[in-house]
């Protein structure tokens, strides 16, 4: 909390502020001064000046600048005898000192918090538990939005030491006998201790935000003591909530609670079709694939194919081995019962650049001297898609492997039968 300001401290603001009373004014603002002291009690240019230092950005040099032009108006007023308007500009002067001290006041929390996070960062648990109990309980004036906000994230760096201290328990806890008598005592500390973490966590992830860690650790403690339900209710909030910005992590938490739960294959599927749209290179995107293949609905099966295209159009996924794998017999499979026009309509808009971002000559070679698994399954993709012809196919369909014989001579198979290039009507 900060101290209020002693007597020296006084002192020293009287003496600084009677300094300035005796410097010179210049030419230039005697003659500002005095043309809006011709205007009466109405200064727009200095109510601009305190305007700038109470609501916009609170720099320190604006600040200076405004208390230096106050001291200058008191100063003129003061030589000229005007001592009604000297009191006004004293008004003036005093308040933005306030306001000023009040801006500093309202930012103490934050700047706790940020000292906070550097205590943490530094492995000084106890000295951040210390300074986030002090701003947890900072008020001042009227609560705003803001800092109420800023409150609740001190409140959630508090509880995330009460669930590293939890987490330590749980840990200690796996370790003991469950008839041990220290089983249940320990198992109560923790219960004790879930409490405060989960009041502490609440109040912030109801606020729209990014709040991974904090879910993430919250929901561990819900599954934990068996309130399934409750972590179902903050993970879909969470993802669904129209208010919070888009999040990919928030979909993958969501994901990967069902699937422990067993949820419904489609459940999963409508989760995981939302990641999709964020994120379609996502490693979960070959789980999605899987599941899309496996539905019996046709619109979930074609999607399937569309997935695979969307990770391979990455280039953080083109050494994806499986993802060419399941790639490279989805195509197959599909060209198999006719489904001719779902490759069409995936390939149109890859002809283009699929060749040269994935299938040339020289990755061609590249592939097959570090990864020659990963060479025959895009050399069935490449065949299938542009035919035998094609310098890929070619390329690696002409080597000679002792293991790989047989799958490079049904490989060949494959394209000569069901290539796009030369389908079977």
């Amino acid at each position: 909390m900060p101290r209020r300001p002693s007597r020296r401290r006084c002192e020293t603001d009287v003496s600084d502020f009677s300094e300035e009373l005796r410097k010179p004014v210049t030419e230039d603002e005697q003659m500002e001064t005095s043309m809006l002291s011709a205007k009466g009690m109405h200064f727009p240019w200095l109510q601009k000046q305190l305007e700038t230092v109470v609501t916009g950005g609170k720099k320190k040099k604006d600040f200076a600048q405004t208390t230096r032009t106050c001291l200058s108006f008191i100063q003129d007023a003061l030589l000229k005898h005007q001592w009604q308007q000297a009191a006004e500009y004293m008004h003036s002067y005093l308040q933005t000192l306030e306001d000023w001290d009040s801006y500093k006041k309202q930012a103490a929390p934050e700047i706790s918090l940020q000292h906070a996070l550097y205590l943490l960062h530094h492995g000084m648990l106890e000295e951040a538990n210390r300074t986030l109990s002090q701003a947890e309980t900072w008020r001042y004036g009227e609560k705003s939005s803001s800092q109420e906000i800023l409150i609740n994230l001190v409140q959630a760096y508090k509880g995330l030491l009460e669930y590293y201290a939890w987490s330590k328990k749980k840990m200690e806890l796996s370790k003991i006998d469950e008839d041990d008598y220290a089983f249940t005592t320990k198992s109560r500390n923790m219960l004790s201790q879930s409490w405060k973490t989960s009041v502490n966590f609440c109040a912030l992830i109801k606020t729209p935000g990014v709040w991974d860690l904090f879910v993430k650790s919250y929901v561990e403690m819900l599954e934990f003591y068996g309130d399934q339900d409750g972590a179902r209710e903050v993970l879909t909030n969470y993802a669904y909530d129209e208010k919070f910005p888009s999040n990919p992590n928030a979909h993958i938490y969501l994901y990967n609670f069902l699937k422990r739960e067993k949820a419904p294959r489609a459940k999963l599927i409508s989760v995981l079709k939302i990641l999709y749209d964020i994120v379609p290179s996502h490693t979960l995107m070959l789980e999605f694939h899987m599941l899309l293949r496996k539905s019996e609905k046709e619109e979930h099966r074609k999607l399937g194919l569309a997935v695979l295209f969307g990770v391979l159009d990455f280039a953080g996924c083109t050494k994806n081995i499986t993802a060419w794998t399941y790639l490279a017999k989805y195509l197959k499979q599909i060209l198999m019962v006719n489904h001719l026009s779902w490759v069409q309509e995936e390939w149109k808009s890859r002809k283009n650049w699929w060749p040269t971002f994935h299938f040339s000559h020289f990755w061609a070679k590249s592939d097959w001297k570090e990864d020659s698994d990963l060479a025959c399954e895009k050399a069935l993709v490449a065949g299938l898609l542009l035919g035998k012809g094609y310098r890929y196919f070619r390329y690696i369909s002409k080597q000679d492997h002792e293991i790989l014989r047989k799958k490079i001579k049904r490989m060949k198979k494959s394209v000569k039968k069901y290539s796009i290039t030369n389908p079977v009507v």
